[in-house]
């Protein structure tokens, strides 16, 4: 009998610990607003150290430059656009019309909620209010946070955007993203003896422009109003993500722990952020709309302060986490990859052959080095960019910038190569036979008029 027993604990203990994963997006967030980026009047620095201990992808794309279908495809590994998804979920126009993510498409939480983990989503969801596409019905153990695209800071809100903890309002006492810290860091402490997915979604820094007034103090050499609150958000962000590394540390699990940093999409022209050298903004699909900070952090299994250079896309997070916790998703048909081998070096080549956007009016296409893109019409309407929902039949107008000397896309180079225009184009339109039309039009910010508050 004793002998049975030592065999049986040494079998569990040669079972490799699964892997908690964490996903921490920041919302709205400038690329050159981190210290690591090359900010110099907003410190941050815990994330320049998460930075120093993860692989930092320096060409790091989201599949859409706005807030819910950048969303949408992080959770399903899929382009959103290929189950129409293609733009911010509005409110319903009747009451039979339902609006979220598409129920057929498995969430990264029910995948990993069925491999026996512990899963929460803490902060902003964004992928429909109505209940059967709110977070306890797409793979969330826990919910706490709110359903909607922005929320304000100091108040819990009412109605669909109220405060949730699960299905029921739940305000929290003062700033938000304290709040959201304190949730955050308690899921962390209930769960560090079993394998757990957090997904921390905070709204900083997006609208409204809302910081608390002693960390709005640290900031008066920024002169800009604007500017100014919005580091204070970033820096009570970055505070934020430092406290989650503390609660893994004094857990003894941050080298059990698999650890993702994304922005939503680029900066918008409104919250005081900065793309740095990137062209364009959110709502576009210039660099400076789907171009974000991507890390990756795995102590012990990923290279740490390593800057990896090939094109990756936020659509490349499930299958990676599922990959790192043995679980099979063969049936996925993801378009994003497991990136462990290539992040570790086991395999050189490139992630993807090409990457791809479509976003009503507006699109793009890289493949290596070479972009080919064409913007829409856009406009910036109650604080909220706004697309044209029409979605692009034509090619004119087609620029193409080669990225590895034109970062800021500059230089026009469409009339120079034809050849590789007419290349990308031929990429883009095959991946086009994949797509669908929109389930939704793009939500109009100025037929929003209670307190000019916006979805985007």
């Amino acid at each position: 009998m004793t002998s049975l027993i030592l065999l049986a604990a040494l079998s569990a203990d040669a079972t490799p610990k699964k892997p908690n994963v964490i996903v921490i997006v920041a919302d709205d967030l400038g690329y050159g607003d981190l210290g690591f980026q090359g900010c110099k009047d907003i410190p941050t620095p815990h994330l320049d150290a998460l930075q120093k201990r993860s692989v930092q992808c320096t060409s790091g794309y989201v599949s859409g430059p706005y807030c819910s279908p950048t969303r949408a495809a992080l959770l399903t590994g899929v382009y959103q656009q290929r189950f129409g998804h293609e733009f911010n979920p509005g409110p319903p126009r009747e009451k039979s019309q339902k609006i979220g993510l598409a129920l057929d498409k498995k969430t990264l939480a029910d995948r990993l909620k069925e491999a026996g983990y512990r899963t929460a989503l803490v902060g902003k969801w964004h992928l429909g209010t109505e209940a059967p596409f709110q977070p306890n019905r797409r793979g969330f153990d826990e919910f706490f946070g709110f359903l909607g695209g922005a929320h304000d800071y100091f108040k819990p809100g009412m109605g669909p955007n109220a405060l949730y903890r699960n299905d029921q309002p739940a305000p929290a006492d003062g700033y938000l993203t304290d709040a959201l810290e304190r949730e955050a860091v308690a899921f962390v402490d209930r769960n560090a003896k079993n394998p757990f997915f957090l997904y921390l979604a905070f709204n900083a820094v997006h609208t409204p422009m809302q910081a608390r007034p002693e960390d709005e103090a640290n900031f008066t050499a920024i002169k800009d109003k604007t500017r100014r609150t919005y580091a204070a958000m970033l820096s009570r962000m970055d505070e934020a993500i430092g406290k989650m590394h503390e609660r893994l540390v004094a857990n003894g699990i941050v080298n059990d722990t698999l650890v993702f940093f994304i922005s939503d999409n680029g900066g918008p022209p409104v919250n005081g952020s900065n793309n740095g050298v990137l062209n364009g903004h959110k709502a576009t699909t210039w660099e400076g709309g789907v171009r974000v900070p991507l890390l990756v952090s795995w102590p012990g299994k990923l290279p740490e302060g390593k800057k990896y250079d090939q094109p990756v896309i936020q659509l490349d997070i499930s299958p990676t986490a599922l990959a790192a916790a043995s679980v099979n998703f063969s049936d996925a048909n993801f378009d994003g990859v497991n990136l462990l081998p290539f992040l570790t070096g086991i395999n050189s080549a490139s992630p993807h052959d090409a990457l791809y956007w479509r976003f009503g009016a507006q699109w793009a296409v890289r493949m290596g080095d070479w972009k080919l893109a064409k913007s829409g019409q856009f406009r910036v309407d109650r604080g909220a960019p706004v697309a044209d929902a029409n979605v692009a039949e034509t090619f004119d107008g087609a620029k193409l910038f080669n990225l590895s000397n034109d970062i800021g896309e500059k230089n026009d180079l469409a009339a120079q190569q034809p050849e590789k225009v007419a290349e990308l184009k031929a990429k883009w339109s095959e991946w086009t036979k994949g797509l669908v039309q929109p389930a939704w039009n793009a939500p109009k910010a100025a037929a929003k008029k209670k307190k000019g508050k916006q979805d985007a």
